[in-house]
């Protein structure tokens, strides 16, 4: 279950994601597979090998992006989650989602 987005984030996200640019959207996040996770960020590219290209960089491996939709994307949990969103300058999104 999703939560602690707003409409007009997602709608932003699926826009550049579509657009071919590499997008990032964080939210909070709760699942029963995962009891330890509070949060998710997903980095989604409708150019897949742009997308794969950019995942190599933090050694992400394309059978882990999710391709269910027309918005493929990686899901990234802590703690690689904060490091990645740090690395690509993306504080907001720490600081938000209390990720330090």
């Amino acid at each position: 279950m999703a939560f602690g987005l707003k409409r007009n984030e997602l709608k932003k996200w699926q826009q550049k994601v579509l657009a071919g640019e590499i997008a990032f959207i964080t939210h909070y996040w709760l699942d029963d597979r995962f009891p330890d996770c509070t949060s998710v960020t997903k980095v989604g590219c409708n150019n897949l090998a742009k997308l794969i290209t950019w995942g190599t960089k933090y050694d992400l491996k394309p059978e882990w992006i999710d391709r269910r939709s027309e918005y493929p994307h990686f899901d990234l949990f802590a703690p690689l989650q904060a490091e990645i969103l740090q690395a690509e300058g993306i504080t907001d999104q720490i600081d938000r989602f209390q990720l330090k």
